[in-house]
């Protein structure tokens, strides 16, 4: 599937689970709607995908992605007032280490979804 098509699934997918959820709620039920909806649109979905970080061939570290999307795309799932600095520069560093190239921050809380898209 092609990132376009895949990004507007996604979205499609962000914006069912905010309409039916709607703002408010802590950050775990949005995350497992979001899993569901996903899966139920025929995607192949990880679930805290974990990642390797490598120092000079050796594993110093692990991360979790929220969300891995057909092995490609990273959603990261949050449920803040605002989106500050930090997401964002988190989910880069998401990108960076597990070689993927497109990445959602998706946050919840706000009366309307709130996403950024970021690149590779």
């Amino acid at each position: 599937m092609l990132y376009p098509e895949l990004s507007k699934l996604i979205l499609d997918s962000a914006f069912a689970v905010h309409r039916s959820l709607g703002p408010g709620l802590l950050e775990l039920p949005y995350h497992n709607a979001l899993y569901y909806e996903l899966a139920g649109n025929n995607l192949q979905v990880g679930y805290n995908a974990p990642f390797n970080v490598y120092y000079r061939g050796y594993t110093v570290g692990e991360y979790f992605a929220d969300l891995l999307v057909n092995g490609t795309v990273i959603l990261e799932v949050k449920a803040v007032s605002a989106l500050g600095t930090e997401p964002s520069a988190q989910l880069l560093n998401y990108l960076h280490i597990s070689g993927c190239r497109l990445g959602f921050l998706l946050n919840f809380a706000p009366q309307r979804l709130e996403f950024k898209r970021l690149v590779l």
